[in-house]
């Protein structure tokens, strides 16, 4: 008795196969288990905080801020008040009341009430959930575009894309899992695509069109064959690993490491998924591509329209399509020219055709390829218009304002939310952008309040410390 005695095979599996020996295995297996999956890479797919009901998202943004109550958010009151002058809550008068010049109908079995400037989207009425009572904290592009992207415009944030990266993980290794076509350069210009804080390898990669086609900068090394440049690359990444060694864990380093490795492996599969040539005549047709009629009948085209007529959004859907079909996580697509302070009429319709078809086509497209199911698609700007003129347009107004999702585990063929008469205020259903973000990434099986990274002393998220699930739309 009292003497160490040495436990044999057989005494250990006896000792840990219940109580707390058995704890303390499942706990080593646990860490293992971690370890393993954080050495697979910083893309591979994570398991999410609970079921989710979509696996993936395409945005598509409206740079500028789409007109509310000319296109989804139906204000008779408006039309039948124009021109009359009305104190907002304030006692103050914003000028004087601009009725929508535009018709609006109910569509669908849901009838939601969408205007005669979208006819293709509206055949899909009974697929999209409008978020009637949107609102944001500021009237500004710069800052309101990237709260919609970052959640927060003070100072740097990982975007939307970003932290929907670093929570899923990516299924195809050898794509990048958040892809942006098309962003603007202003309003933020990359940092609404950025990782910020969170390690490179999770930032959106950019893709242009140019000349009419759809390109990576700097994808191919045309001077350096493929043998040539994975020699450069293994001496480059030697280099990099030493230098993480010197320094300890170095996420920054990591993250380059990830990208190098990555932007190598895109040089095969990239240019195969950005050929639309192999897509057939009935599917370009469909998006739209090859209509380059330009959208005033073939006259100049006024600020905020389309020369292009709906080539080019069209190009740019069908190309978010295959992207998330070959397995990329969030895909953005932006049309700009949405900032209609004058030429309301003319300038909204051109935006809304060169658009309208495309967006079609992409609903109709995901819903008979069985992705809509496990897609969510999102669109919206970063606020909506003024009810009152503007000389022959409308101002910016964040106070109230229309989104639309549809797919992936939301409600379909619903109204959500309302603003006041006139389309200035949400009085119902209030939606702030920290909302619409927590409820996005509740939709992907992640908890806005446990999707966090540390940084600067505290745990970062993006909804910062707010938002709130809209559980009324979730199916």
């Amino acid at each position: 008795m009292g003497k160490n005695k040495m436990l044999t095979r057989r005494e250990l599996l006896q000792v840990t196969g219940s109580g707390f020996g058995f704890l303390a295995l499942a706990a080593l297996a646990h860490q293992q288990a971690a370890r393993a999956s954080e050495e697979s890479g910083p893309l591979a797919p994570r398991e999410t905080h609970f079921a989710p009901k979509a696996k993936r998202v395409i945005f598509l943004c409206m740079d500028g801020g789409p007109s509310h109550v000319d296109t989804i958010d139906y204000k008779p009151t408006l039309t039948k008040d124009d021109g009359k002058s009305i104190p907002w809550a304030n006692g103050a008068a914003r000028g004087r009341l601009k009725g929508s010049p535009f018709q609006f109908m109910q569509h669908g079995e849901s009838g939601l009430w969408i205007s005669e400037l979208f006819p293709e989207v509206a055949k899909h009425a009974d697929k999209l959930c409008v978020l009637n009572g949107m609102h944001t904290d500021r009237p500004n592009h710069a800052q309101a575009y990237l709260q919609m992207h970052c959640g927060l415009f003070q100072f740097p944030r990982p975007s939307m894309g970003a932290w929907v990266l670093y929570g899923l993980g990516t299924v195809n290794q050898n794509l990048p899992g958040f892809i942006t076509i098309n962003p603007p350069s202003s309003n933020g210009g990359s940092a609404n695509y950025a990782a910020s804080f969170l390690p490179a390898v999770y930032q959106g990669t950019r893709i242009q069109q140019q000349s009419g086609q759809e390109t990576v900068s700097n994808l191919q090394n045309r001077r350096r064959s493929t043998e040539t440049q994975r020699l450069q690359l293994d001496f480059t990444q030697e280099l990099n690993r030493a230098t993480a060694e010197s320094l300890g864990e170095s996420p920054e380093i990591e993250g380059l490491i990830s990208s190098y490795e990555l932007a190598f492996r895109m040089q095969a599969e990239m240019p195969e998924v950005l050929d639309l040539a192999k897509e057939t005549e009935a599917t370009r047709r469909l998006y739209g591509i090859d209509e380059s009629t330009g959208a005033n009948g073939g006259r100049a085209i006024p600020a905020g329209g389309s020369s292009s007529g709906t080539n080019n959004f069209g190009r740019q859907c069908l190309l978010a399509r295959r992207l998330i079909e070959a397995g990329v996580r969030f895909v953005e697509v932006t049309a700009s020219g949405w900032d209609h302070h004058r030429s309301l009429k003319e300038s909204l319709t051109n935006s809304c055709r060169a658009v309208d078809k495309p967006i079609a086509g992409l609903l109709a497209d995901l819903a008979q390829r069985d992705l809509l199911k496990e897609t969510l698609v999102l669109w919206g700007g970063e606020f909506g218009r003024s009810p009152y003129a503007q000389g022959d347009g409308r101002d910016h107004n964040s106070k109230g304002f229309s989104m639309w999702m549809a797919g992936a585990g939301v409600k379909a063929g619903m109204n959500y939310g309302k603003t006041d008469d006139f389309g200035y205020e949400a009085i119902e259903g209030r939606v702030h952008i920290h909302d619409w973000h927590a409820t996005i990434l509740h939709l992907l099986g992640l908890d806005h309040e446990r999707l966090t990274f540390r940084y600067a002393g505290r745990d970062m998220r993006l909804t910062d410390v707010k938002g709130n699930v809209v559980n009324d739309i979730l199916a």
